[in-house]
């Protein structure tokens, strides 16, 4: 799929090792099938004529179904068609990284997280995941904490300006990054890839109506806007933090978090 899976079992037991070696198979027959990156896999020869759906294994027709309930809940702001050519991945990294986590809960483990392409999905805790600052390298933006936590972050700063908007077309450049915090990762991350390509007009309005779901919008000047919830994911240390150095109030809250 283009990126890196990590994983961290705090409560590893007799079947974890196997549980891993099954997962991480998963995750490579996922990337066979659905990998844009692989020009021999199932979604590429589909998006280029050589296969219909009905002659691909059943993740394709799952996902693609997905993909179509996304797009439909952000708009038509998510698309498995970005600049006309099949593509899913914004839904399959999060999917596959959320299919990871069921797949070690049922081996016995609930306290874990799996990290796909830095967007994470954690089982138990607390856990504490760092939310890198777009435009100050090796800074962090925040810190989250809390239990059962799904994390997503889009943004322009280590892949450049490669969320497509498919309503405006071209480049998502509006934003320097947006994430989101649920407790799914699949959705989570679907809807963070919308909301990024929506822009600062109407990201943190259209996440804070989501059921669930708070986020953290960086501009481009550094400014930073979130939802009226988000604090409470704050990690102890840095909420007072939060406090002093916010430059802008929370979007349909009163005094700033």
């Amino acid at each position: 799929m283009g990126t890196v899976f990590s994983f961290t079992v705090r409560d590893p037991g007799p079947g974890t090792a196997a549980a891993l070696r099954r997962i991480v198979a998963r995750l490579h027959r996922i990337d066979a099938v659905l990998s844009p990156y692989r020009p021999d896999s199932e979604i590429s020869r589909l998006g280029r004529g050589e296969l219909t759906e009905h002659q691909c294994g059943p993740e394709v027709a799952e996902v693609l179904a997905r993909c179509r309930e996304v797009a439909e809940e952000t708009d038509g702001y998510f698309t498995a068609h970005p600049d006309g050519r099949l593509d899913p991945s914004g839904w399959v990294k999060g999917w596959a990284v959320e299919d990871a986590s069921r797949a070690l809960r049922a081996a016995g483990s609930a306290q874990h997280s799996v990290c796909g392409g830095g967007d994470v999905q954690t089982a138990g805790g607390p856990w504490r995941i760092g939310i890198a600052h777009p435009l100050r390298a090796g800074a962090l933006a925040a810190v989250v904490t809390g239990y059962d936590l799904a994390v997503a972050t889009s943004g322009t700063a280590e892949r450049g300006a490669h969320v497509h908007d498919p309503v405006g077309g071209g480049p998502a450049t509006g934003l320097a990054s947006l994430t989101l915090v649920g407790g799914t990762l699949a959705r989570t991350d679907a809807w963070t890839t919308a909301a990024f390509a929506m822009g600062p007009s109407r990201a943190v309005a259209w996440a804070a109506r989501r059921p669930g779901i708070e986020a953290l919008a960086v501009h481009p000047d550094g400014r930073q806007e979130w939802t009226p919830g988000f604090a409470r994911h704050l990690a102890p240390a840095t909420a007072a933090d939060w406090q002093l150095r916010s430059t802008t109030r929370a979007r349909g809250s009163a005094p700033s978090p």
